[in-house]
């Protein structure tokens, strides 16, 4: 589910921080995506906020995304939505970050 509450099925994008779009991932390629779970692997873009977010630069970060913990859509109850993703940076990653980063997905 994207930030304004529409449906996807393997994005080739996506927006991590719908407030501000400090973070997102792009250039996915989905290896998996059934009924249990999804991976791909694409770029986390993040913006370092240096020295401050509107004049920071977004950095770019190979990453390993997960997708996972299905459940009805509340607003569609018959439509499954992933509810958990991970992120797993196999080389550098931002500031801050641990190896592996998980979100909850809103829905």
């Amino acid at each position: 589910m994207d930030c304004s509450f529409e449906p996807q099925t393997r994005p080739d994008t996506f927006i991590l921080a719908c407030g501000d779009g400090n973070s997102r991932l792009s250039s996915l390629r989905w290896s998996q995506w059934d009924g249990e779970a999804a991976v791909a692997r694409g770029v986390n873009s993040v913006n370092d906020c240096k020295p401050y977010c509107a004049a920071g630069t977004f950095r770019s970060y190979p990453v390993i995304v997960r997708l996972d913990r299905p459940e009805p859509w509340k607003k569609r109850p018959r439509t499954q939505h992933f509810t958990r993703l991970s992120l797993v940076f196999p080389a550098a990653r931002p500031d801050g970050y641990q190896r592996t980063v998980t979100y909850p997905l809103w829905g």
